[in-house]
């Protein structure tokens, strides 16, 4: 069986769209044929070399996508033929499948546990959870990451409590959704930061009270201060990962206030943070997919979308086809899109 696949072949190099052998199935393994799947500021980390040497190559990418189980392999429980199924990276229950290797002639080209930018993946039963049939694969893929990721820094990591202060660094597709879990959680002021003036006003549908241009605003956190009657936020994320943004968000804490450092840090790159501030209250803890449980939380997140306690349709950028998936990856990079959506 054959397959289109976008590979990355070289570091800082624009993907190649291959005609790849897609493997038989071993233990823990799922067959899913990918209906959509977002674009994520990993990817372009990964493009980038940001994580440091990448011995991997050449391999796929992609980690948040929805489709339609085809075949299981051996051991599998979880799902079965023809189930709706949503793609993570986030691990979940059953057995962790090896990652696959893919074919290209006599050319192995590696794979994660899970991958999206392909039209037929080799999942890990870990990283495949059925979900109803009545919501469709754009929407669904973003539970994949965005969603999850998002929603459950605010929720389940941080434990916002209500009648309290949030700021949110980077109002990407996941600094969006902590917005929304802010909002869930009855946050007092939830101010969002960015340089970038599109995505601010998107964030203030999204629930933010204020926004802040930092490429234009001085100090961010000066103003985050006087927003707050000088105390600082009760909350601060870094859904950037840059690390002026973690740096910011720390300071932009008041003496009791909690920093998620939710964005992925660059390789080798190192914060400066003023540690007597621990001593008197300040927590500091680094955020790993909203510690999401995919058998629960999926489902659970899928009802405040119906419900219509989260926006998602909103959220979804312009949708590419897998041979434009560079196109989606550059508008993503200059922030023309918030979470652009590959279509098989």
């Amino acid at each position: 069986m054959k397959m289109k696949a976008a590979v990355l072949y070289e570091i800082n190099k624009p993907l190649v769209i291959e005609e790849l052998e897609v493997p038989k199935l071993g233990l823990g393994q799922v067959l899913v044929k990918l209906k959509a799947s977002g674009v994520c500021h990993t990817q372009i980390d990964n493009i980038k070399g940001n994580y440091g040497e990448d011995p991997y190559l050449p391999h796929l990418l992609g980690h948040e996508g929805a489709g339609i189980v085809k075949k299981v392999g051996p051991g599998i429980t979880k799902v079965s033929k023809g189930d709706h199924v949503i793609l993570s990276w986030i691990q979940g229950n059953g057995i962790n499948g090896s990652p696959p290797k893919y074919k290209k002639g006599n050319k192995i080209i590696n794979a994660g546990f899970v991958t999206t930018f392909n039209e037929y993946c080799v999942a890990s039963e870990t990283r495949v959870t059925s979900i109803r049939k009545d919501i469709s694969f754009d929407i669904a893929s973003l539970f994949g990451c965005a969603v999850s990721t998002g929603l459950g820094a605010a929720i389940n990591e941080s434990k916002i409590e209500p009648g309290k202060t949030v700021a949110v660094f980077g109002v990407g597709g996941v600094g969006i959704n902590i917005i929304q879990g802010a909002v869930l959680t009855n946050a007092l002021k939830i101010i969002a930061v960015d340089i970038n003036e599109r995505k601010l006003k998107f964030a203030k549908k999204f629930g933010a009270t204020h926004v802040i241009n930092a490429k234009r605003e001085k100090d961010p956190v000066k103003k985050i201060k006087e927003i707050t009657n000088g105390e600082g936020v009760d909350y601060a994320f870094d859904s950037a990962g840059g690390t002026q943004c973690a740096e910011q968000a720390y300071q932009a804490a008041n003496n009791s206030g909690l920093i998620n450092l939710v964005g992925n840090p660059i390789n080798a790159k190192k914060i400066c943070i003023d540690a007597l501030q621990t001593h008197y209250g300040k927590k500091l803890i680094g955020g790993h997919g909203g510690h999401t449980v995919p058998f629960n939380d999926f489902s659970r997140y899928i009802e405040l979308y119906l419900a219509k306690k989260i926006k998602l349709d909103e959220l979804l950028g312009e949708r590419y086809s897998l041979y434009e998936i560079n196109k989606a990856i550059s508008a993503l990079e200059k922030g023309d899109v918030v979470r652009p959506i590959i279509e098989f």
